[in-house]
């Protein structure tokens, strides 16, 4: 079976008190991080919160008689997502991976705690944040985060029972199964969605039988298609997006506001700060249609940028976990392309709603939108997969276990049961 990455030859030990030719001495912190993630996602965090500002000041200071009502929140939270990103970078991934199991249930505890009377807090008819003081924790946004660490542990764990026994690829579906029934309670449809999009990628990427795989499609596939037929507002969601025009002021409404701002933005906008549509025209400004805002400012050419950046996100996500397979880093290797599948895919869902491309559903976009949690795991998932990077540049040099790497990826000629 051919490995979608090639395998290496083992590299020559370097004795020690040498230094390898191909190996930069790291003086600095600086020398061991991937600058390139790390400028790219410190734009977008700026960024976000330059158009936060823009998108949320009308509508503060009607509700709240204070236009930075939004914007101060905003930066709480953002300084919150740095010193979590910070602690984040500063945890072993072995302790990462020892520890995955245990977070897989605390997150799952967390949304059973939702679930008890008086415990959650409602908004919009919706049960999804613990009120903790100044902060509302809300657990589906941690197990995004926790339930990549898990799989990705268990596909380490369990490697060649999910690639060859249907019990192996089973068991970490029925937790996350649990896990996406309790977030679908709340109810939250996108994020258990999303997550578990995540999951079947990962467990695709891991070798899975594809029979296995196949059974379990049509089965999800149904599920949702369920979900969507007995609440009329999900169907509604559903089919208004094709033709948005067809009721502009009701079910139309949000999609045909965003669809107006992207077209007033023409190729490079209006203006920082000159929108019209977020001046109680198009609903959720500052948190999901964020990039309607974006576009009607700074024009298809600054869509363009955003979109580019995220798809540098996402690849280098993808490239860390190319070479931690290289080095035989397996739990680094689908970490990193978890993170990938799951950035990259809330990145597509965000914008296809907000271009009509996709029926409307609030997900936020990564280190950009208003929303705390959704910021601060955005961020602890970047800060994991520089730290991933910082741990492959301070063991390049050494040798390959065992001489080659064994091939864990989904390989170019599909499994057979």
């Amino acid at each position: 079976m051919t490995s979608i990455l090639a395998t290496r030859p083992a590299a020559r030990a370097v004795p020690r008190g040498h230094q390898s030719p191909h190996q930069p001495r790291l003086d600095g912190l600086g020398a061991g991080l991937d600058l390139g993630l790390l400028i790219c996602v410190a734009f977008l965090l700026g960024l976000g919160f330059v158009m936060v500002t823009s998108a949320s000041m009308p509508i503060a200071d009607r509700n709240y008689g204070d236009p930075f009502f939004y914007v101060l929140r905003h930066g709480f939270a953002l300084g919150l997502a740095l010193i979590c990103g910070a602690l984040c970078f500063a945890v072993p991934l072995h302790a990462w991976q020892r520890a995955a199991p245990w977070l897989l249930a605390l997150g799952i505890a967390l949304l059973v705690l939702l679930l008890l009377p008086g415990v959650g807090r409602t908004v919009n008819g919706a049960t999804r944040w613990v009120p903790l003081g100044v902060f509302s924790l809300q657990p589906s946004e941690l197990l995004k985060f926790f339930a990549t660490l898990y799989v990705s542990d268990y596909m380490v764990r369990r490697r060649l029972e999910v690639q060859t026994s249907f019990s192996g690829f089973l068991r970490p579906m029925v937790s996350i199964g649990i896990a996406c029934a309790l977030i679908m309670a709340q109810p939250d449809f996108g994020t258990a969605a999303v997550i578990l999009m995540t999951v079947m990628g990962l467990l695709f990427l891991g070798g899975v039988n594809l029979r296995y795989l196949g059974l379990l499609v049509p089965a999800v596939a149904g599920l949702l298609v369920m979900l969507i037929l007995v609440e009329p507002y999900r169907l509604t969601r559903v089919t208004s997006f094709l033709r948005p025009f067809d009721d502009p002021y009701n079910t139309g409404y949000q999609l045909s506001q965003a669809l107006i701002a992207f077209g007033r933005g023409e190729w490079l906008g209006v203006g920082l700060g000159n929108g019209i549509q977020k001046q109680f025209y198009l609903p959720e400004a500052h948190t999901d249609f964020l990039l309607a805002v974006i576009g009607e400012e700074f024009g298809l050419l600054g869509v363009l940028l955003i979109i580019a950046l995220f798809a540098f996100i996402v690849w280098r996500a993808f490239d860390i976990g190319a070479r931690a397979h290289a080095r035989g880093a397996l739990f680094s290797c689908y970490l990193a392309h978890g993170f990938g599948l799951l950035l990259g895919m809330q990145v597509f869902i965000n914008v296809g709603v907000n271009t009509g491309l996709l029926p409307t559903k609030g997900l936020p976009l990564p280190f950009m939108s208003y929303g705390s949690n959704a910021l601060i795991v955005a961020v602890m998932m970047a800060a994991v997969l520089l730290r991933i990077d910082f741990e492959l540049r301070r063991r390049k040099g050494e040798p390959i276990p065992n001489g080659r790497v064994q091939p864990v990826l989904r390989s170019r000629r599909w499994s057979r049961a």
